[in-house]
């Protein structure tokens, strides 16, 4: 099988680091400075677990890869409308997609059954770009429970975790989610399939939605928001309108809010995501994290009260801090 990891950052370089050491026939999709680093010196991983120089293919031109049995999307969310509409020459007729991004994917709705089939939520998928560029079922969904980072060009320290949850959107077991999970396991990861992708996707979220602006706003690690009665309280509010949603959407999620939380508690003085990308002046996944849930929120006719309130001072804060950037 070839693999195409389509944006080779952080997540994305990692997989294909740790695939294309394992032998499997992989290709890395990048541009500027650590596309030219990792044609030079390979892809430098550090980790706890073992430092080691990978040599996947690299390139700069999809045209130049051509078609693919897997393609792995590794840019963040806010990434994919730009992405997605240029994947047409890695796609062939039986071309699997493995969605990687945080927050609630743009193929969530398709194939969901019911009233809500079909629903396109624009911050997610901007004029359907995504949806068209992309068929259905093509579509793998994953949840990424490790932690890395690119801490120079051409180099991706890996912090904690070696955890994807993948399956098919029907729940499913299909022969290309088995064969894609014992590639993944081949390569040093636990690789669970889930027969409730849309549920833990839920799960996740809960945290997502509700740690990650909160944290931004703060610039508090998790310990520390959590530990903060006040602070807690409006994280606990936000999980509760994220899981109001999700009832209204017909589903009752496997991890209580209280279970939630603690099992956040025991990250400890952990960063997230966003504080992380505040801090280093890259763009928040903030529209796939915390705007969307309340676009869908107001779609499923539910008030997102302290969900929308953290999510337009986060969007303020975004905006302030690209305009002094820009000076």
């Amino acid at each position: 099988m070839k693999f195409l990891i389509a944006g080779a950052g952080a997540i994305g370089g990692y997989i294909g680091a740790r695939m294309a050491q394992a032998g499997f026939d992989v290709t890395l999709f990048a541009r500027g400075p650590h596309l030219h680093a990792m044609r030079e010196n390979g892809v430098q991983v550090k980790s706890s677990d073992g430092d080691f120089i990978a040599r996947p293919k690299i390139s700069a031109s999809l045209e130049e890869v051509g078609p693919v049995e897997v393609v792995f999307l590794g840019v963040k969310a806010h990434g994919l409308p730009q992405l997605a509409p240029h994947l047409k020459p890695v796609l062939g007729p039986d071309t699997t997609v493995v969605s990687t991004q945080n927050g609630i994917p743009w193929w969530y709705f398709q194939g969901f059954g019911g009233e809500w089939e079909g629903l396109r939520l624009e911050r997610i998928d901007p004029a359907g770009v995504i949806s068209s560029a992309i068929e259905a079922r093509r579509v793998v969904g994953s949840i990424i429970y490790f932690s890395t980072e690119v801490t120079a060009p051409g180099v991706i320290q890996h912090i904690s975790g070696n955890r994807i949850t993948i399956g098919e959107p029907d729940g499913s077991r299909s022969d290309r989610v088995r064969q894609l999970a014992e590639a993944l396991v081949a390569s040093g990861f636990r690789c669970p399939i889930s027969a409730r992708m849309r549920h833990e996707i839920f799960v996740k979220l809960l945290g997502n939605a509700s740690l990650n602006p909160v944290s931004a706003l703060t610039h508090a690690t998790i310990a520390q928001m959590l530990r903060d009665p006040g602070v807690c309280s409006v994280i606990r509010n936000i999980m509760q309108e994220v899981e109001a949603v999700s009832h209204k959407l017909g589903m009752e999620l496997p991890v209580s809010i209280d279970q939630r939380i603690a099992g956040a508690e025991k990250v400890g003085e952990h960063k997230t995501s966003m504080l992380q990308d505040l801090e280093a002046g890259r763009p928040m996944e903030l529209e796939a994290l915390v705007g969307a849930v309340v676009e869908l929120g107001e779609r499923v006719g539910l008030p997102m009260t302290y969900t929308g309130t953290v999510y337009n001072c986060a969007k303020l804060l975004a905006q302030t801090m690209s305009a002094q950037q820009s000076k």
